[in-house]
């Protein structure tokens, strides 16, 4: 299978190393990654400036833009056949609940949608991973395993959240629904004079109860998160709804 690996965290960073070097030990894949740390770019492409594209190795490419610009430029401009499969991660921090409309790693993988096989986004829920060959080694099998869902799964994405645990410590595997967040916490002021302020992002709004297992809950749990994500923006129930209210 032919795999195009991108993140949001840089090409350089630790996690897709590591996950690179796994994936490549049964599959033919190219990194092609920004040049730096690109989160919360969500799905944000550089539309109005050109994109410097660095070859760092045969088969690693560092862009000079964002997560999606990768995805965008590696499936039809950088390399001359066609990828059966994006796969964005490993992501240095959890991507769940809400924060996935902001997280680059995930808006990497929506650019792989219409591909043989669902695009994967991963992530960990820590920022230096002490568990990084069990999850790479569990990050190849969920691969495998997601390249044998059926056509359904086409134009999904398949979010996959790990805890930092070892193999022992992990409970297993839980299928999950996104966690609505709460009001988020105010932001930070860090500076100011008479006429001008700067601020800084607060915490997100902590996980709300659900009647379904969130993917938040699964992971404070110690288990692995894997949810299905549909991007199918436009629904005919709610046109048919809105037109009992609006004239035509």
């Amino acid at each position: 299978m032919k795999i195009l690996l991108t993140n949001d965290d840089g090409y350089d960073a630790p996690n897709i190393k590591a996950l690179y070097k796994k994936l490549s030990e049964e599959h033919e894949v190219w990194m092609i990654a920004p040049e730096g740390n690109c989160s919360g770019m969500s799905a944000a492409i550089s539309f109005l400036k050109e994109i410097e594209v660095r070859k760092v190795d045969e088969k690693i490419y560092a862009v000079d833009g964002t997560p999606a610009d990768c995805s965008y430029l590696g499936l039809l401009s950088i390399v001359d056949f066609q990828f059966d499969m994006v796969v964005a991660g490993i992501n240095h921090g959890a991507n769940i609940g809400n924060d996935v409309i902001y997280s680059g790693t995930v808006g990497a993988a929506v650019g792989g949608r219409k591909l043989k096989y669902p695009p994967v986004a991963i992530s960990v829920a820590s920022y230096v991973t002490e568990n990084t060959d069990f999850i790479v080694n569990k990050s190849l099998e969920l691969v495998n395993a997601i390249a044998k869902l059926p056509s359904d799964f086409v134009g999904k994405v398949i979010n996959i959240n790990f805890p930092d645990l070892s193999e022992e410590d992990c409970k297993g595997i839980k299928i999950t629904g996104l966690a609505q967040r709460d009001i988020p916490s105010k932001p930070i002021e860090v500076d100011s004079n008479s006429n001008n302020k700067k601020y800084r992002y607060n915490l997100s709004g902590a996980p709300m109860k659900a009647e379904y297992i969130t993917d938040a809950e699964a992971l404070g749990d110690g288990f692995i998160s894997i949810s299905v994500l549909d991007y199918g923006l436009d629904k005919i129930k709610d046109r048919e709804s809105l037109k009992k209210y609006i004239n035509e």
